[in-house]
């Protein structure tokens, strides 16, 4: 039986991806799917030489980038996104990984924690996709990724401003959404679970237990994940995905 032609999987080749907080976990792991999978990445972390050591993790042929950009500073975004449209003459996706978290109790937390956390992890992937619809525009569409978590799901103690940030981007994707869609510019929003990255790090410092890291999964795993969600055929789009560790304890 003939396949669809509209069920073909696209191809990623020769596609320019910028990814933030590239410089390790999962930044960094789709970073790397991303140059597998063809495309030219422009790598960006609030640490250059982290940026850096993930750009020449990535090899190839293509001339990747590495970018130092603070991805909460509308200066730095405009710059880096400049940067890449200047170099890469196109930019077609933007994948928002970067993120950051106060693990303390509303009472605890600072006002410059709380500040923070949705400055990193809500205002960076609006001004993100602010400057990025322009130039997908130009291409005649994009695809626009932002990571979300379990915890935009439910909610658990001494993770208000994280919970916040999450769910706020949640609804911010699925208006953002709704504006690309006349301009061909799809966004997806996933949803990992635990993973085995430096995220956890703080807990054993604040005497928070660490998990299990049987119950957590690999980077890599969601990073091939956002990778299918690049791929499906442009007449459709998964608006949200939610993956987990089979063994996750968060969820339901």
């Amino acid at each position: 039986m003939e396949r669809d032609p509209f069920m073909q999987l696209q191809s990623l080749a020769d596609r320019v991806a910028l990814v933030t907080g590239a410089g390790s976990g999962l930044g960094e792991a789709t970073a790397v799917a991303l140059a597998e999978a063809g495309c030219r990445v422009a790598c960006l972390d609030v640490r250059g030489e982290a940026a850096e050591r993930t750009r020449h993790r990535l090899g190839g042929n293509h001339d990747h980038l590495a970018i130092a950009c603070d991805v909460g500073d509308e200066g730095q975004v405009a710059a880096a996104i400049a940067q890449i449209a200047e170099t890469c003459r196109r930019l077609d996706f933007a994948i928002s990984c970067a993120a950051i978290d106060h693990t303390y109790s509303v009472e605890e937390m600072s006002i410059e924690q709380w500040d923070q956390v949705i400055r990193v992890n809500l205002r960076g992937p609006f001004l993100i996709a602010r400057a990025a619809m322009p130039q997908m525009r130009r291409n005649g569409g994009g695809h626009i990724v932002n990571v979300a978590s379990t915890a935009a799901t439910r909610a658990w103690a001494n993770a208000a401003a994280y919970h916040a940030s999450k769910w706020g981007l949640v609804g911010f994707s699925r208006g953002l959404g709704v504006e690309g869609r006349p301009h061909n510019i799809r966004v997806s929003t996933i949803f990992p679970g635990g993973m085995r990255t430096h995220f956890f790090d703080r807990f054993e410092e604040q005497g928070i237990p660490m998990p299990d890291e049987r119950n957590l999964q690999a980077p890599a795993t969601v990073a091939e994940a956002i990778v299918f969600m690049l791929s499906t055929p442009g007449n459709s789009v998964i608006q949200e995905l939610m993956i987990t560790p089979l063994s996750e304890t968060s969820w339901p």
